[in-house]
């Protein structure tokens, strides 16, 4: 594997578990499941202006993951879509490049 794509794979897993460390500890305190998670995204309009900041990198990012795809018939790489919008754009966007740059066979 070269160095590029283990950072990719490095990048997509720091970007899947630290994001939902943050994420399960706020739960945990306040006690008020999913729900309160995604109210808390809307308390001011700093932390709205953020949400909406990645949730239109999900979607450029999910159309970019699309077309690359139908052209390059690399249908594994859909899977980058459920962990954009499950896990985050930060886990997202690396997956997605760790297995655009695998090698062609």
């Amino acid at each position: 594997m070269s160095p590029l794509r283990m950072a990719y794979l490095v990048l997509a897993v720091w970007g899947a578990v630290h994001p939902m460390y943050w994420f399960v500890t706020y739960m945990a305190e306040t006690g008020t499941g999913l729900s309160g998670l995604i109210d808390a995204w809307y308390v001011n309009a700093s932390t709205t202006g953020l949400t909406w900041d990645l949730t239109i990198a999900a979607l450029a990012l999910t159309l970019w993951i699309i077309a690359e795809t139908r052209v390059r018939k690399n249908w594994s790489a859909l899977i980058a879509i459920p962990a954009t919008f499950c896990i985050g754009v930060s886990c997202g966007l690396p997956l997605y490049l760790f297995l655009r740059t695998r090698p062609v066979t």
